[in-house]
């Protein structure tokens, strides 16, 4: 049976299908089949019981039955046949049984009839089959009788030749009425898989096209109003390859931005250490003056490319990498954090900080990294001595600075990887900041924004959903003293 079921699975669909449908046409045919047989069984004996009834009811018969049971076995005074090709005999108590000369052969005594005669007096008939002496099946009335000479059983009986003929040729009409259902139904099977796995074909040509070619561009043709599984099946598909050639895209686009970042850095490390060697190449010694800058500036490029390095990889990082992290956060702290960083790479900058508790779900390390990158911006384009706002009231943080901000027409492009301000292209920075702080709060379920400040300078807004309090199950982080 399992190997049956094992080669079963190994079967095209098609094939399968068409014998899926063959079984369920067989069997609902073997079904319709049998009931219809026992249906006209039951019709047919019907009849019969009828017919043994009509004798039973016949006038005459009592006269001839105490005839009968008077010569016993002898022949009756009268001669007359109450049907023609019928039994009729009689049950005696003592087990006898009378024969009526003019029946047309003697019935079997069966269990039946003895519990008939047993039962007598409660005066019912039953009807059942039996067989003659020569073997002949019959349909037998047996009814009981109170005589002179105590219980009997009347048993009429008629031949069921015909009937079991009528039977036999149905049950034949039948068997081969189901053959012609399941061989046409196993064919419909078959071309009604063909035709619904038509586009299971298709699809599954475009998917081998892919594997061959990796050439994303295909699509299936699915009418906008069809809606069963296999355009279902079919819109998934061309979902899957359209999100799979924009991933492309932008891998593609990543690697050629990166690769765009990384020269200008690269470029100057080989610059400044091309001069070192020639140095020591030549013995003419770099003055110390300009020596101490050349390594400056070595020491900031590598800084650079560390930092653009560690923004790549955290782009590069998976959903699911992401989604092992998450944890419960409180956000003020993670502020205050970003905050002590922040006042270290602008000693000369007032930042203020007023920060109410939150609490929100998110990667800890991710989220204080996006701060720091807001923060950093702040800095970055303050002015000297200037100041820094940090608010955080019902998960809303708003970071704003007093620089020069940000003009209309690039607001719609901060979040961009690697776009950089044509103003702020002499800054260091990758440009990948913003663009991982819009991933971080998108995966935490809120949104960033960025807007031009009242006044000037620019401010960075972050909504994070949470509530005031930690969840029960969570138990509150130790509190770090707030930062003045």
């Amino acid at each position: 049976m399992i190997r049956v079921v094992r080669r079963f699975r190994t079967l095209p669909i098609r094939a399968r299908l068409s014998m899926l449908v063959a079984a369920a046409v067989a069997f609902a045919v073997a079904a319709v089949s049998v009931t219809c047989w026992f249906i006209v069984q039951g019709k047919l004996y019907d009849q019969v019981n009828d017919d043994l009834a009509k004798m039973r009811q016949r006038p005459g018969l009592e006269q001839t039955l105490e005839a009968v049971l008077n010569v016993c076995a002898q022949e009756a005074q009268d001669n007359n046949r109450i049907f023609g090709n019928s039994y009729q005999q009689v049950l005696k108590q003592d087990g006898t049984v009378c024969v009526n000369p003019t029946s047309t052969g003697r019935i079997k005594v069966s269990g039946t009839d003895r519990n008939v005669l047993s039962n007598a007096a409660d005066g019912e008939s039953v009807y059942h089959n039996g067989t003659d002496e020569e073997g002949n099946a019959v349909r037998v009335l047996t009814v009981p009788l109170s005589t002179t000479e105590g219980s009997a059983a009347l048993m009429l009986a008629t031949p069921l030749k015909g009937t079991q003929s009528t039977l036999n040729e149905l049950a034949l009409i039948l068997l081969l009425v189901s053959g012609v259902g399941v061989l046409g139904a196993g064919a419909a099977g078959l071309a009604v898989a063909r035709a619904g796995l038509r586009p299971v074909d298709k699809l599954t040509e475009a998917v081998e096209h892919v594997a061959r070619t990796e050439d994303l561009g295909i699509r299936i043709p699915v009418e906008d109003e069809s809606d069963d599984e296999v355009a279902r099946l079919s819109r998934s598909f061309n979902s899957m390859t359209a999100s799979l050639a924009n991933s492309r895209e932008l891998q593609q686009q990543l690697i050629a931005d990166a690769g765009h970042e990384l020269r200008t850095p690269l470029t100057s490390l080989r610059t400044n250490i091309e001069l070192l060697t020639r140095s020591e190449e030549t013995g003419r010694p770099i003055p110390a003056a300009d020596r101490k800058a050349l390594l400056a500036s070595v020491k900031a490029q590598m800084t650079e490319l560390a930092s653009l390095i560690g923004d790549l990889q955290e782009l590069a990082r998976s959903e699911g990498q992401r989604g092992e992290r998450v944890q419960v956060v409180a956000l003020e702290d993670t502020v205050e954090a970003a905050l002590r960083r922040a006042r270290l790479r602008g000693p000369e900058l007032t930042i203020t900080a007023s920060l109410d508790p939150w609490y929100t779900r998110a990667e800890p390390a991710a989220l204080e990294r996006a701060v720091v990158n807001i923060l950093d911006n702040a800095v970055k384009f303050s002015p000297e001595g200037g100041a820094v706002d940090v608010q955080l009231t019902h998960g809303v943080l708003t970071v704003r600075d007093h620089g020069p901000g940000i003009p209309e027409d690039e607001l719609p492009h901060v979040f961009d990887r690697f776009w950089r301000s044509p103003s702020a292209r002499a800054l260091p920075g990758s440009g990948l900041g913003l663009s991982i702080v819009a991933r971080t709060v998108e995966q935490a379920g809120g949104e960033v924004t960025l807007a031009r400040a009242e006044g000037g300078g620019t401010v960075a807004t972050v909504r994070l959903p949470g509530a005031p309090t930690p969840p029960p199950e969570v138990p509150e982080a130790p509190r770090t003293p707030p930062v003045s």
